[in-house]
């Protein structure tokens, strides 16, 4: 299997979301957001009819395929994974929806009224440079709604048990508050989703150990045990305050600055 293939995970790991999320909560999202998160951030972001959104990180699309359909939104979809966008473009039907294969950053120039990015800023060691670019293509005004995983750095100990670690860069709460103030973005709202996101990682894992004969057969053994092993690690630290869940949207300001509406909300 190549390593972008994507398609195996998408197919084998279907039935055991569809089963995990309640009814209508489940579009097609590779993540701990239920749908009904991923459209109260959309609105908080002020999304709606003519509104231009770039999704960074968008893999298949499934929360912006979904945000489109429901808001109506102008939408461009990014992602380094050739086969996530293949499967994204095959997947939108007739909305207005466009996608790029780029690694991130770079980013598209804009300007665009909100950039998202949903469940990935844990991917992104250097969180203010990203944040620079974010706030390059911003329009004036415009919002960046994203969540972020928030606690400390990894451990050495904590790195060797978790698959995929070099993509796993926590940041604490106020780092990322001063990394936006830096870059001119002001925190307009924030909501702590760790419960409920610990909640649906104990109902993935669940679902995915019910289903694991199946889903081994799609992507394979050692695919199947490192990502029930990941869902064990992220369903512990949310339990334990190891981690917490926060979503955001923070608004471009005309000038960076130091802001005390951030400061503010972090407490």
């Amino acid at each position: 299997m190549k390593q972008d293939d994507r398609a195996p995970f998408v197919q084998g790991l279907r039935p055991g979301r569809m089963a995990a999320y309640s009814p209508g909560e489940f579009v097609e999202q590779e993540s701990f957001m239920r749908a009904g998160e991923i459209l109260a951030l959309a609105h908080q972001a002020g999304i709606a009819p003519g509104i231009s959104v770039l999704d960074l990180c968008c893999g298949v699309a499934g929360p912006g395929r979904f945000i489109t359909r429901e808001l109506g939104c102008t939408y461009l979809g990014v992602d380094f994974s050739s086969s996530a966008i293949g499967i994204a473009r095959e997947s939108c039907g007739g909305l207005s929806c466009r996608f790029e294969v780029s690694r991130i950053p770079p980013i598209p120039p804009g300007p665009f009224d909100v950039v998202l990015l949903f469940e990935t800023m844990l991917a992104f060691p250097e969180k203010e440079t990203l944040l620079e670019e974010i706030s390059g293509a911003l329009k004036p005004g415009g919002r960046f709604a994203f969540t972020m995983e928030e606690g400390l750095p990894l451990t050495e100990a904590e790195r060797e048990s978790m698959p995929d670690a070099d993509t796993v860069w926590l940041t604490p709460l106020q780092e990322m508050l001063t990394h936006l103030e830096r870059v001119g973005l002001v925190v307009r709202w924030r909501d702590d989703c760790t419960r409920s996101h610990r909640a649906v990682a104990d109902s993935l894992n669940d679902a995915f150990a019910a289903d694991a004969a199946d889903i081994s057969g799609q992507i394979g053994p050692r695919a199947l045990e490192e990502l029930l092993a990941a869902h064990r690690l992220w369903s512990s630290w949310l339990r334990e305050g190891r981690v917490r869940k926060f979503a955001f949207v923070a608004e471009k300001t005309q000038t960076p600055r130091m802001s005390t509406a951030n400061a503010a909300v972090a407490g």
